[in-house]
């Protein structure tokens, strides 16, 4: 019996990796997906995206990876833009951290459903966590849904496409110990906003992610500095 296919968007973190892990786990064929949009450690992202890929044998034609970079033009992040700092736990005015992309999770997911189309694909599947304390607004569930709810009303697809986010309700401690259940591979994983060599330890990204591993009792297999 043929898989399903589904479309996960892969952006070489540990958070779509576990995401990722489930799909597999699911049984379900995956279509990975990687987006670069001018990030300050795009290199090292699209590296671990290849790793990943290689790791769960998704072939060359089902590897997807797309560039907008016009996000990076259009400003309003610490993350694109190389003349401000990625100053730990800094928000604007509205009290959204400065590492927030503007839209940029509305902007994946809708070049994620025209991949699904073309594919047949039935799902997205996205590492989105709305209460790891990262206050990105395009993390929220609400989002999500209304997401969703577009898709089917814009799509080709007969409308059943669904955006599908296991991760949401867990915190990061919880996200580590599901990835070792799962097998995920984290020591392939890069969730860094500065470093490409080895991670920096205090960004924001860091930060939550050695939270979780400490929280779960596991030791994080990537290299610090």
């Amino acid at each position: 019996m043929k898989r399903k296919l589904a479309v996960v968007l892969a952006s070489g973190g540990m958070d779509s990796c576990v995401t990722l892990a489930e799909a597999v786990a699911g049984g379900l064929e995956p279509a990975l997906m990687h987006v670069q949009y001018g990030q300050r450690t795009q290199r090292r992202e699209r590296l671990a995206f290849t790793h990943i890929a290689d790791h769960y044998r998704v072939p060359a034609e089902r590897r997807l990876v797309v560039d907008i970079s016009h996000l990076a033009a259009i400003g309003g992040s610490s993350l694109t833009d190389p003349a401000e700092p990625v100053a730990d736990g800094r928000l604007d005015a509205l009290g959204v951290p400065r590492t927030y992309v503007p839209f940029r999770n509305g902007n994946l997911i809708s070049i994620a459903a025209s991949w699904a189309e073309v594919l047949g694909a039935e799902s997205i599947w996205l590492g989105v966590v709305e209460e790891d304390g990262s206050g990105y607004p395009d993390c929220r569930a609400g989002f999500i849904r209304a997401m969703e709810l577009a898709l089917r009303l814009g799509s080709g697809g007969g409308g059943e496409l669904r955006i599908e986010t296991p991760l949401i309700a867990l915190d990061k401690a919880g996200i580590v110990r599901r990835g070792l259940e799962l097998g995920a591979p984290f020591a392939l994983t890069w969730s860094c906003y500065r470093e490409e060599e080895r991670a920096c330890g205090t960004c924001d990204s860091c930060l939550l992610r050695l939270r979780g591993f400490q929280r779960s009792g596991t030791t994080d297999p990537i290299p610090y500095r």
